[in-house]
């Protein structure tokens, strides 16, 4: 921190600490304080040491067990520099296997921690990369096949920090935790003995995991006190399956700075910003009146997400700015974003994503049973016709459903492989196709035929959207980006990739609703 903005924001302090006690008790307002993830940097030798491990959390005033990153939850926000090499230590503490994905970075594949980095259960792996992509906010999270959605919902998330000279240069908020704020957004579930309540079962293989419950940096409804001025918010949703729509409780503008790889070319305003599962964004939202507001999400039409409390508005975090001025600012321009190039004579790829008529119809029938009709909420349901007939007043026959000349039963269905992409279910064994490394490629992601929301996502690369679900491609999505909309319509990416992924240690590309992918729909391709 420079000397002039030490002593700014330790007047700051000074000034929070002099303020009488009953303004302390409004700033308070029997809120919690925002937890902010610690930064941890590289050592003296560029090594970084994470362990994953199990611990305790309390929710709602009961305790329950969870996972983190040298913690009870979630992790530390690891600071990566352009350029420099650095070493990570995994220690896996877990009674069980797991891996350490760092989504967003465009690292070789034998290091990139997809389902084959696997990390046996009290085991260790060390990884070696040097990041040479542009400033940005990026993550890492596990990715062991079958349990990725469980081993998130337990807690095990956290942030990349990667910095660059250009974004250094740039006058915008850069004291972390104060205020450049990283906003974790999660939901969960929890059971009447205040456990986690996850199930992989054919509503959540279906709809996704959803939770009753909004956790920001694992707290609910947390608070967090700025220096007014522009603050800088560092989204993330994280969470398993649900969508979010982030807005300011008095619908004061978002100005999107960045997304999943770096900043923009320069500030783009709006006032709802949909955020898809796994997808980052950064905003700059103006507090110089100020006055107190909430961050919180809408309600969107996601099947299922509308059940309460998601049917209306709810908090995220409460932000209430101080009286001392904070000194960040928003630039005009931003960083240099190139045009997209040409792709004409580029090689092409088709990618079908496909639920299972079985499956689409037992989900859809077992969310209803559990929450009625609101689970359809906003939702157009012409996509399913084709299951719409067997129901009868919300009812199925299951021995009239036939699929595939098999009749699967409600017993012998195994939705652990009904989610598919070219209409095959991941298979770690075989790559399903190989790409040529530097090479720029033009991939078609298609939910046609298939009315759920698919937000994809390809490892190892950021890359440019060309159109998404049939639509063209609104500003704040025109930067670099890992993770595209596809929702029965069909996305087109401009993909390149920069190193090497064997059979081996294959790239993924996949349906970040978690319990789809842990159910079959992705698929490997290497890189040479």
């Amino acid at each position: 921190m420079q000397r002039r903005d030490f002593l700014k924001y330790s007047a700051a302090i000074g000034a929070f600490s002099a303020l009488p006690l009953w303004s302390k008790a409004a700033l308070a307002a029997d809120r919690p304080a925002l937890p902010i993830p610690g930064i941890l940097a590289p050592d003296a030798k560029n090594s970084i040491r994470l362990a994953v491990q199990a611990g305790k959390s309390t929710f709602n005033g009961k305790t329950a067990t969870t996972w983190g990153y040298n913690g009870n939850l979630l992790g530390p926000a690891l600071q990566l520099t352009q350029g420099e090499e650095v070493t990570v230590e995994i220690n896996n503490q877990l009674a069980e296997e797991t891996t350490v994905h760092w989504h967003g970075l465009e690292v070789p594949g034998d290091v990139d921690g997809g389902p084959q980095g696997v990390i046996a259960a009290g085991g260790k792996r060390t990884v070696k990369f040097t990041p040479q992509q542009r400033a940005a906010t990026c993550w890492f999270h596990p990715h062991q096949h079958g349990k990725t959605g469980h081993q998130v919902a337990m807690g095990l998330a956290g942030l990349v920090l990667i910095d660059d000279p250009e974004s250094r240069a740039l006058r915008l908020p850069k004291q972390w935790g104060i205020d450049d704020v990283p906003l974790i957004i999660q939901d969960k579930r929890f059971a009447a003995d205040g456990q986690i309540d996850y199930q992989l079962d054919v509503m959540s293989a279906a709809v996704g995991w959803f939770g009753d419950t909004l956790l920001c940096n694992g707290a609910v409804y947390p608070q967090h006190a700025n220096p007014r001025g522009w603050l800088r918010l560092r989204l993330l949703n994280g969470c398993n399956a649900r969508s979010l729509n982030i807005a300011a409780s008095d619908n004061r503008p978002l100005y999107v700075i960045g997304s999943d790889g770096g900043l923009l070319a320069e500030p783009v305003k709006v006032t709802e910003l949909p955020m898809l599962m796994g997808e980052r964004f950064e905003v700059l939202v103006d507090t110089r009146d100020g006055k107190a507001f909430d961050i919180v999400t809408l309600p969107v039409k996601q099947m299922g997400m509308t059940v309460a409390p998601f049917d209306k508005p709810q908090p995220v975090v409460r932000i209430q700015p101080l009286i001392i001025a904070a000194s960040g600012d928003m630039p005009d321009k931003l960083a240099n974003v190139p045009a997209i190039p040409a792709t004409d004579g580029i090689t092409e790829r088709w990618l079908q994503l496909m639920m299972d008529p079985m499956l689409d119809m037992m989900g859809m029938q077992a969310l209803m049973d559990k929450y009625g009709q609101q689970a359809m909420a906003g939702m157009n349901m012409a996509g399913h016709g084709s299951m719409m007939g067997n129901m009868d007043h919300g009812k199925m026959d299951h021995g009239k459903m036939n699929h595939g000349g098999m009749n699967h039963g409600q017993q012998g269905f195994d939705f652990h492989n009904a989610n598919k992409i070219n209409g095959k279910a991941f298979d770690m064994n075989t790559p399903a196709f190989a790409v040529e490394k530097g090479k720029y490629e033009k991939w078609t992601i298609s939910g046609e035929g298939d009315m759920m929301l698919h937000p994809f996502h390809i490892h190892g690369t950021q890359f440019r959207i060309l159109s998404e679900n049939g639509k063209s491609v609104e500003a704040h999505r025109q930067g670099w980006k890992d993770t595209v909309r596809v929702e029965g319509g069909r996305s087109e990416v401009l993909v390149r990739f920069e190193h090497a992924a064997a059979k081996e240690q294959a790239y993924m590309a996949h349906c970040h609703l978690l319990e789809h992918e842990d159910t079959g729909m992705m698929l490997g391709f290497t890189v040479a």
